[in-house]
């Protein structure tokens, strides 16, 4: 088929526009990106106070009463805190999801004691569903007068959950625990979505 000259100008015209869109969504899209991969490295590198009157565990996957890789992490990190800090207790945070046998917090209690942790020093908080939950819940079984406190969780997920903390006027720090290597790209790409969900409904909707 032979275009006349004015249509085949017209989609040259076209696909330039959209060339140009393409390309500023591109840049635009890179720039973000980065910037939240920024945001993310700079709170997950921050440095936590010892003698904090309280860590907040923050939940993450159980398979049957396993704790998932992240979740292995995150309870190892709050165990070596707590086992330096003799006076900080931990309040386990999650509840019980599909597949699991039981709650994220009791998975939690349990790696805690095994690595060491008094069961007095452990505080349960088995009703959260979501990041949002875990610090709501958590905030009411802070013990009263209590002043410093740190969230603990894997590095991704610490810039979002100190944001969400401060929205519920919880002032904490946020101890990084690692990511497992298997679950690094699938973490972050979850991450990037999940803050920008927060970002459009905090400032848009």
């Amino acid at each position: 088929m032979i275009f006349p000259n004015n249509s085949r100008n017209g989609i040259k015209k076209m696909n330039k526009k959209l060339l140009i869109f393409f390309s500023i969504f591109f840049v635009v899209g890179v720039i973000y990106l980065g910037t939240l991969q920024f945001m993310i490295t700079q709170s997950s590198h921050s440095q936590v106070p010892k003698n904090a009157d309280y860590v907040i565990v923050l939940g993450a996957r159980v398979k049957g009463t396993v704790p998932s890789l992240a979740l292995k992490c995150r309870i190892e990190a709050a165990a070596k805190y707590l086992l330096k800090n003799k006076e900080t207790i931990a309040i386990a945070s999650g509840g019980l999801g599909s597949g699991e046998e039981i709650s994220e917090a009791e998975a939690i209690k349990r790696g805690l004691m095994v690595r060491g942790i008094e069961e007095s020093r452990i505080i349960l908080e088995n009703q959260s569903t979501s990041t949002h939950e875990n610090i709501q819940f958590s905030k009411r079984l802070i013990p009263k007068g209590a002043q410093t406190g740190i969230l603990v969780t894997n590095n991704f997920h610490v810039y979002r959950s100190l944001r969400m903390a401060r929205d519920q006027k919880l002032d904490v720090y946020g101890l990084a625990a690692k990511t497992p290597a298997s679950a690094i790209l699938k973490s972050y790409t979850r991450e990037y979505l999940a803050i920008t969900k927060y970002y459009l409904e905090k400032y848009v909707f």
